[in-house]
């Protein structure tokens, strides 16, 4: 999905409205295009990866996801694992986890910040399961989670491969 032509509309209307304003008024609003260039393509993003989520709450346990390709998003469908109504995701050989159990609650949204090598890694892992990131990274919590705690207070104890 390309921006450029959103951002072309917004910025042929920022021009259309300062035609009819002053030269001095005109010439602000020719600087101001420029820097609002990226503003405009950062809110656009975020309005996309937000539609992405509210179709994913309709398609669970499928799921919908915003991935950039340069500068330009893209749309990644993952249909439901095999056992439900959607068609099959998992590439042949692969097994899928069970979906975690739910907490009885809505979805959560967490920003997760990793190191670029790491996120390279976990996306790679998720594509070798078959999995969206997020579907992956949840279901690694979630094991995670699951394991039997240690005698070390929880925020101090290291489980598995994270600590």
């Amino acid at each position: 999905m390309q921006l450029d032509g959103y951002v072309d509309r917004l910025r042929a209307q920022f021009a259309a409205v300062s035609d009819v304003a002053s030269d001095e008024v005109r010439d602000i609003a020719e600087r101001l295009v420029a820097p609002l260039e990226s503003t405009v393509r950062l809110v656009l993003l975020e309005a996309l990866a937000t539609a992405a989520d509210e179709i994913t709450l309709d398609l669970a346990p499928g799921s919908v996801h915003l991935r950039l390709s340069g500068s330009d998003p893209e749309f990644v469908v993952a249909p439901a694992p095999t056992g439900s109504t959607a068609p099959d995701a998992t590439p042949s050989g692969a097994t899928v986890a069970p979906p975690p159990e739910s907490e009885g609650g809505p979805v959560a949204r967490i920003n997760f910040r990793p190191p670029e090598s790491l996120k390279t890694r976990i996306e790679d892992a998720a594509g070798r399961d078959g999995l969206s990131v997020n579907t992956w990274l949840t279901r690694v919590a979630q094991a995670a989670l699951d394991q039997p705690s240690s005698s070390a207070p929880p925020g101090n104890r290291r489980v598995g491969w994270f600590g």
